[in-house]
């Protein structure tokens, strides 16, 4: 989750396509150049660990967009495949 929101950050749209699910992956990817993306809260989470195959988290990612501050909240499902994390869906 943190190194897909340091993605955003940077503007990495290869990164996120890569840790995305093939069930899920859109087929391109483009970001809000005026979108600044300034902290990464984490809410909860279930699984992750080691042991899982799957997992979710619960964040707020805050962020500026034209003078303006906002947040996304989400809960986003993960699962693991051949030892990588990659991100499903979110609610």
């Amino acid at each position: 989750m943190r190194s897909r929101y340091s993605a955003y950050v940077r503007g990495e749209t290869d990164y996120l396509l890569q840790t995305w699910h093939p069930s899920t992956r859109p087929a391109t990817l483009e970001l809000d150049a005026d979108v600044r993306w300034f902290r990464l809260e984490i809410v909860a989470r279930t699984g992750g660990s080691m042991f899982d195959s799957q997992g979710t988290v619960e964040f707020r990612a805050h962020y500026r967009n034209d003078g303006s501050a906002d947040q996304q909240h989400e809960n986003s499902s993960f699962v693991r495949e051949n030892g990588a994390w990659l991100y499903v869906d979110a609610v």
